[in-house]
């Protein structure tokens, strides 16, 4: 160690001073896989991060162009004595998250802002499908990640506009041919076996993030679990012309009372989601994060830890949350104010939780299949994003009840 730091910590801020958010919290992360313990300062300037000296992590911050600063003891009785006299709060993080990405193999990277946001910051994740979910291989992972998939069996609902394009008929075929593997007649059988893994792994004290149409999909099959609701498009057999009669919303993650959308020409799962009106207004619309007591309710506050209270609005399969249709112990994150847009959810399922965050890509107000990668180098600061980030460290952090 070297000597001049020995009476200093290592800040690093997450407010405005900051150069590059996202990859500070790789910064943090690494300093958890090397066997350190690092302080979430929540509330306290954007949410900052706080550590003593290791002399890797500050050769990381000057090459990765992380601002940090030196705190010395007098200032760091300051800080202490701001965050007991303020909505803060210190929150240890004691080990890094084994973290897992549910994809199909025909996936792209760079199409998932999660796995593009891990990459960015350099946290390492591991990629699970279908076969390794039921080979129950979640229980190695604390935190799984579920992006642009459809549990419902209907394959994106993409038919209408790309059946005839050949990424969208791979996508069918592996599903397909996975489902026989896996002793299934339809995909829709299959997919709803995964999730029942899934909702196990939760449960038991997983922890489930999920963007665009990995939020509402899950919920959609497991209410039609006893019933048909994917065209012959999909599966060969007709709808249950009653199925929006035979929906069992119990056991659901967040939402209830939804009704399914079964036309396979209509580009939409069920009337939870908010596109439609999401769209109508336009891209210059933020969401806001709510507040929460930093030292009563840690987890929320994690979750929405930003340098900014505004997040800018962004389109997907999911763009946002009916409000009348979540259920009534979901805990609400961020919202579109005055409008029945709901964006960004949190709740206990079992002894684990779920985390759902509507839309796509956070910094590509309306996503469309083939457009290129989004770059984070021009984006270091993208508030949204942090929340994706958020939601990755906050499974690190000791326990700490929700008490809201």
């Amino acid at each position: 160690m070297v000597p001049v730091f020995a009476q200093q910590m290592v800040l690093i801020p997450m407010d405005l001073s900051q150069t590059d958010h996202l990859k500070a919290y790789g910064i943090a992360y690494r300093l958890l896989q090397r066997g350190h313990r690092v302080e979430w300062l929540l509330n306290y300037r954007g949410g900052s991060f706080l550590f003593s000296p290791e002399n890797q992590a500050i050769r990381e911050c000057q090459l990765n162009g992380v601002y940090y600063e030196n705190v010395d003891p007098a200032a760091l009785v300051k800080l202490r004595e701001t965050i007991e006299a303020n909505n803060m709060a210190s929150i240890t993080l004691e080990r890094a998250t084994r973290i897992a990405v549910y994809a199909s193999p025909t996936a792209d990277p760079w199409d998932d802002a999660v796995r593009l946001a891990l990459d960015y910051a350099g946290i390492p994740y591991d990629v699970v499908w279908d076969k390794e979910v039921l080979a129950g291989k979640l229980s190695q992972y604390d935190w799984l990640h579920l992006h642009h998939e459809d549990f419902t069996g209907q394959f994106g609902k993409f038919y209408a506009s790309y059946r005839q394009e050949r990424w969208y008929q791979e996508e069918v075929a592996i599903n397909i041919k996975t489902a026989k593997e896996l002793g299934f007649k339809k995909v829709s059988q299959l997919k709803l076996a995964v999730l029942a893994a899934i909702r196990k792994y939760v449960a038991a004290g997983g922890m489930l993030f999920g963007m665009c149409s990995a939020t509402d999909t899950p919920d959609i099959a497991w209410a039609a679990r006893n019933t048909d609701i994917c065209a012959a498009v999909f599966d060969g057999d007709p709808v249950d012309p009653q199925c929006n009669q035979k929906l069992d919303y119990e056991g659901c993650f967040a939402f209830e009372n939804f009704q399914v959308i079964t036309d396979p020409f209509i580009y939409e799962h069920s009337d939870i989601d908010t596109y439609l009106e999401a769209s109508a207004r336009g891209p210059d619309v933020y969401f806001s994060l709510f507040d929460f007591s930093a030292k009563y309710d840690p987890v929320p506050t994690m979750l929405v830890q930003c340098h900014t209270g505004l997040v800018k609005e962004f389109l997907g399969q999911n763009c946002g949350f009916r409000r009348t249709l979540l259920k009534k112990d979901v805990l609400i994150l961020g919202e579109v104010e005055n409008t029945e847009e709901v964006k960004y959810i949190h709740g206990q399922f079992g002894k684990g939780t779920f985390t759902f965050l509507g839309g796509h890509d956070p910094e590509d107000y309306a996503h469309r299949i083939g457009d290129p990668p989004t770059d984070l180098n021009l984006h270091k600061n993208s508030p949204g994003y942090r929340l994706i980030l958020n939601n990755v460290l906050f499974p690190c952090a000791e326990k700490k009840p929700l008490k809201t």
